[in-house]
Parts: C-alpha cells; structure tokens; sequence
C-alpha cells in the first residue's frame, strides 16, 4: 500500500466566514491555522497548500484572556541601532488596524517559508463586520459552539 499525496491540481478550496467577536484570540487563531494549512482535511499534504479561504470579520471584538489586553506586548525593530519598539495588545486592538492582532496571531502559528506565506495569502480580517468576499458565497465557521471555551463575553 502506497502513501498518497495530494496534488496542487487536485485540492479543492472553500471559503469560510468566521466572526470573531467575543472568541478567546489564541483558541480561534489556532483553528484558522489548522483550516489554512488544510490539516482538517484527510487529504492533507504537508507540502502542498491544501487549505481553504479564511475570512475573519469583527476582529475588534476579540477577547483575551486574563490581563493579557494590557500586558501582551508586540515587539518590532526599526532596523536601527536601540531602535526596539513595542506596543500593547490594547492600544493595537483601540488604534486604527485591530485586525493586525489577529493576522500576527496566525502568523506565528504558520511556518516561515515560501508555503506559509503562500498559505498566510489566504486569510482575510476585516475590523468591522462588512467584508467584500461576498461573490465567493463563504460558509459560516462557528467557532465558539466548537468548544465552550473558545468564548469569552465581557
């Protein structure tokens, strides 16, 4: 018995809708990786893009857990000598792009190569609940009813 591998032409991708307000952000960022690498899927290849079309809408509302909203701090360097940076949770998710907390989130889960960035290419976050992926008819992805702690209301 042979090992079956899948081939690009042979995935099929759909597109999910995924509201993420209320939802604990690490519980939900772990489930669009898992969506966006295609590991749901028996047919996974780990060196084919086997995953589906993520569309993330309200990512303004997502929770975190503990004191992690004014804790969690993001780190970047500006490339310059003491040019290290940082910004809380909080005022990303109050500033002017809350997604960003969500995509960094997913980002860390993919891996650092040319297929996770291929694979990253696939995910949409929206801030509000409008988003413009309509005419791709998405299916709703209920993360919260998938476990009860997915969820955190305020």
């Amino acid at each position: 018995m042979k090992t079956y591998s899948a081939k690009p032409s042979e995935v099929e991708r759909k597109w999910y809708v995924i509201d993420a307000e209320g939802l604990v952000l690490g519980r939900l960022a772990s489930q669009i990786a898992l969506r966006l690498r295609g590991k749901h899927k028996p047919m996974f290849t780990p060196h084919i893009d086997c995953g589906d079309n993520i569309i993330v809408v309200n990512a303004e509302r997502v929770a975190l857990t503990g004191n992690k909203r004014s804790d969690k701090t993001y780190y970047w360097h500006t490339g310059y000598p003491g040019g290290i940076k940082s910004r809380t949770a909080d005022k990303i998710l109050d500033g002017k792009h809350p997604e960003r907390v969500v995509i960094k989130a997913v980002e860390r889960m993919i891996t650092r190569s040319p297929l996770g960035r291929a694979q990253m290419r696939k995910l949409h976050v929206y801030a509000g609940a409008d988003h413009p992926h309509n005419a791709q008819n998405p299916e709703v992805l209920d993360i919260a009813a998938m476990n009860p702690k997915n969820t955190r209301r305020a």
